[in-house]
């Protein structure tokens, strides 16, 4: 399995800790960086040393939306797969960010098992399903 070198974009320190020892331990996650709003994300995204396989993104931030983070993820020469974790996983939000290039779009509150599946099923270099970022 690859390990998956991923950054985090999440304002809540509580969650965001949670989020990074869970993904550690149940996946080949390495966390090569961490931003609590956009324009953080979108400096550490512009650096050419930066790089990431995946980035997760909270649409409410400290400042700023997770909405520009991925808006500006999709002008970068660099691609990475793009997934929003929010608890705002309405099927307007998950319209607009699949428009604006998310690959998923998981709910906080009853679909972290998915997003781990997911994370579990990029590192083995397999497809991901897709059940989870469609628009019911």
């Amino acid at each position: 399995m690859h390990q998956l070198k991923t950054f985090i974009v999440e304002d809540s320190p509580l969650i965001r800790d949670s989020l990074i020892a869970t993904l550690e331990e149940l996946v080949p996650v390495k966390v090569v960086g961490t931003a609590e709003d956009e324009l953080t994300a979108i400096q550490w995204l512009s650096k050419a040393d930066n790089h990431c396989d995946l980035m997760i993104v909270d649409i409410f931030l400290k400042s700023g939306s997770g909405l520009g983070v991925l808006a500006a993820a999709q002008g970068l020469a660099k691609k990475c797969e793009l997934v929003v974790l929010s608890n705002y996983a309405t099927p307007d939000i998950r319209r607009k960010c699949l428009a604006l290039g998310a690959n998923h779009v998981f709910d906080k509150s009853n679909e972290i098992e998915a997003l781990i599946a997911y994370c579990g099923h990029l590192a083995a270099g397999e497809s991901a399903d897709n059940t989870h970022g469609a628009v019911p």
